[in-house]
């Protein structure tokens, strides 16, 4: 069985994953984790990689896919995978199609964990961090006694730049998936969407039945 997670930054993605692979036993395939494994063990693929993060570029479709493909081709991924940050677009998504058909295989589900925008901007735009201890609060979930001051050491808390609200809302345009890329596994008829505003377990619940 293979399986795509969609989300949006903040929506859980990462966790939700760990826990499917833990109730299925499914192998779970990060394109942040491959990415690194790469670059780590300095592979060809890594190099290349490498070179564009470090300037802060997104990885070219093609090397991304080249990385997967040689993946998804090791003996631990002979019964199926889940894909967590993969496809991020229609070519990917279509290059990952084509590769999964010659093994006779294709997506069984694409998973898209649904959290609308002011929700995230609420989760990923609260962290402060005290300037003298460091400790971080967060204004909604986990907020200081006093606005503005350290519960631990009265230091004065602070926002960093890609904390504020701003900043994420610009980060959720550019990163959250595309609609034609939702459409293209709607189109093939394997997309479940799942209400990522309730908790987590019930959320893995929606997610592992989906997949059942």
């Amino acid at each position: 069985m293979f399986i795509v997670l969609l989300g949006p930054p903040g929506a859980g993605k990462g966790t939700q994953a760990q826990r499917i692979a833990e109730s299925t036993g499914l192998l779970h395939i990060s394109t942040g984790d491959m990415f690194r494994e790469n670059v780590r063990n300095e592979t060809e693929l890594g190099k290349v990689a490498k070179s564009y993060m470090d300037r802060g570029d997104l990885v070219p479709d093609e090397i991304t896919i080249k990385m997967l493909l040689e993946r998804i081709g090791r003996p631990d991924a002979a019964q199926g995978a889940m894909f967590d940050g993969f496809p991020r677009n229609v070519v990917q998504a279509e290059a990952l199609d084509t590769a999964l058909a010659g093994r006779g295989a294709k997506i069984d589900h694409a998973l898209l964990i649904s959290v609308p925008d002011e929700e995230l901007v609420a989760r990923l735009g609260g962290r402060w961090i005290c300037r003298q201890c460091g400790t971080l609060y967060h204004e909604r979930n986990d907020p200081p006694k006093q606005p503005g001051v350290c519960d631990k050491c009265g230091g004065e808390l602070y926002q960093r730049d890609d904390d504020r609200p701003e900043v994420v809302r610009t980060r959720l345009e550019k990163q959250k998936p595309p609609a034609d890329l939702i459409d293209h596994y709607r189109k093939h008829g394997v997309l479940t969407e799942i209400d990522g505003q309730r908790s987590l377990d019930d959320v893995t619940a929606s997610l592992l039945e989906a997949i059942r």
